[in-house]
């Protein structure tokens, strides 16, 4: 076996580029890199070779045009995804909706008899502000409601009233405190 300097003209090859700009560039590039100008070539002929599709089949390497292409096939199935994500937003917003009108009905109605079902937020809020004060605004933002929505803001505060008469809230300046 002979050794890699007794090879050195089998290995050379010779090129010759279009412009000496070319030639600059090159090494430029390969220094950057710290490699040498042959280092630099042999890599980057490497890596294209390596884009081609017989010589990637061969490899275990995938090619350029099928990568293109898995591109565009998960940015279509992207954008489905989006498409499919706003229509669930927009159900789940109906349905949140529906069940903010539904718990808040009770306590709209001036002579509901039954059981009031109290929104578990807002007790959840109370209980973890640890005695201090609530804002009604925070109260609001707690259970999504919209301060410009009446019927929501008289409802909710029908609630807190209630939970007053059992003595489990009390009015303090600037809100309302938990005091169960």
């Amino acid at each position: 076996m002979r050794g890699r300097t007794e090879t050195i003209k089998q290995r050379a090859l010779y090129i010759y580029l279009p412009s000496i700009e070319m030639v600059e560039e090159w090494k430029r590039l390969a220094y950057k890199e710290k490699l040498s100008i042959s280092k630099f070539i042999t890599e980057n002929v490497e890596n294209s070779l390596k884009q081609r599709e017989d010589y990637s089949k061969e490899h275990g390497y995938t090619s350029k045009a099928e990568l293109v292409k898995q591109i565009k096939e998960l940015k279509k199935e992207s954008s489905n995804l989006k498409k499919e994500n706003e229509v669930l937003k927009k159900a789940y917003e109906r349905l949140d909706d529906e069940l903010k009108r539904y718990r808040m009905e009770p306590f709209l109605e001036e002579e509901f008899r039954g059981v009031r079902g109290y929104e578990e937020k807002v007790i959840g809020l109370f209980k973890s502000s640890e005695g201090k004060t609530v804002r009604s605004d925070e109260i609001l933002e707690s259970i999504g409601v919209n301060p410009r929505e009446r019927e929501a803001v008289k409802a909710t505060n029908r609630q807190l009233e209630s939970l007053e008469r059992y003595g489990l809230l009390e009015v303090v300046p600037g809100g309302w405190r938990w005091k169960g």
